[in-house]
């Protein structure tokens, strides 16, 4: 027969082990996340802050180029100091591989297999395209081209903004692609030149979309996301998503190998890549999510799904190994054409 104590006993022990629950809960879910990221500070501030309102995890963020962000991981490798490494190129996820722990994201099934590790080292969470940005008021909306050939009119010249490749990598992109699409042949470059000869070649990726914008140029080779940030604000801006076809890139997460906070590492995988969370990210800086399942229909922009976009088989990893030569082709072109 248990006694009044006995009860008291058993009572006082299961309230402390509740409570000790409690704390081991509390302890596992606070702490921090160093996030190693190539995104905009503007959207690494809107979805740090609401990570943290969420789950109490402190984000710590290092900014800095995709390049960069990996030659620090890289140097850091017998000591980890970062855990997640975000916003960086499908290209630099697979090449940096072995810095790169597995984790199989409660989400991963709802992002198509061209945007995702097999092995599980990394996560697509968006997905840039490649347009052309029209200004309505300088051309017509109807007026506007309808694939990247049409940018070859003689009567362009000059209308047209474009970065310069050596400063940005979609813009190499966007040249390889077209090289390619066009027969990755001496008429192809032709085509290339010819094109590049109608552009002005400009420094900064942002130079193109902001001229395009505020009216400087009739035209731009830039991105999805941009042209829909300056249109919803009001400026005079179509997206045109070219009919010979364009180029998704990708960018994604991973938990960086041996970072010393694994557990939050995986909780901030699962947070940047759930449905919601992509919904916001889109809604706030109009980033294409790399999983499939949002109705783009209903969402700000009104984007057309991934699968009504004609997309290009693009060679990435072949135009990343040439690089160096290809590059210093479009320089001599590029100063060719001026």
């Amino acid at each position: 027969m248990l006694t009044r104590r006995t009860i008291a006993r058993t009572i006082a022990k299961l309230m402390l082990a509740g409570a000790a629950g409690i704390v081991s809960r509390g302890a596992q879910a606070a702490g921090k996340v160093v996030v190693y990221t190539a995104n905009d500070s503007n959207l690494n501030r809107f979805v740090f802050e609401a990570f943290t309102k969420e789950t109490g995890i402190e984000v710590e963020p290092v900014e800095a180029g995709s390049g960069v962000v990996f030659r620090r991981i890289n140097s850091e490798k017998e000591r980890p100091l970062g855990d997640i490494v975000w916003g960086v190129s499908r290209t630099l996820l697979r090449s940096n591989k072995a810095l790169l722990a597995p984790y199989a994201s409660k989400n991963k099934d709802a992002v198509p297999a061209m945007f995702r590790d097999a092995d599980d080292l990394w996560l697509g969470t968006n997905v840039h395209l490649l347009v052309i940005l029209q200004n309505t008021k300088l051309i017509p909306a109807d007026a506007g081209p309808k694939s990247w050939d049409d940018l070859l009119d003689p009567k362009l010249k000059g209308k047209i903004a474009f970065t310069d490749p050596a400063n940005s990598g979609s813009a190499y992109s966007n040249l390889t692609m077209l090289a390619q699409l066009w027969g990755n042949n001496d008429a192809a470059w032709e085509k290339v030149a010819k094109l590049l000869a109608n552009t002005k070649v400009l420094n900064r990726s942002s130079l193109v979309f902001q001229g395009v914008g505020s009216g400087e140029f009739a035209l731009g080779m830039s991105l999805e996301y941009a042209g829909y940030q300056w249109s919803s604000n009001g400026a005079p801006v179509k997206v045109i998503y070219p009919s010979d076809g364009t180029v998704a890139q990708m960018e994604g997460v991973a938990v960086i190998k041996g970072g010393p906070s694994a557990e939050n590492a995986k909780q901030f995988v699962d947070y940047v890549s759930r449905k919601d969370v992509r919904e916001r990210i889109l809604g706030f800086a109009f980033r294409r999510a790399a999983r499939q399942d949002l109705d783009l229909s209903k969402l700000p922009g009104q984007m057309p799904q991934l699968a009504d976009v004609k997309l290009v088989d693009y060679d990435e990893d072949a135009w990343v190994e040439k690089r160096v030569e290809t590059a210093q082709k479009v320089q001599d072109i590029i100063r060719r054409t001026r």
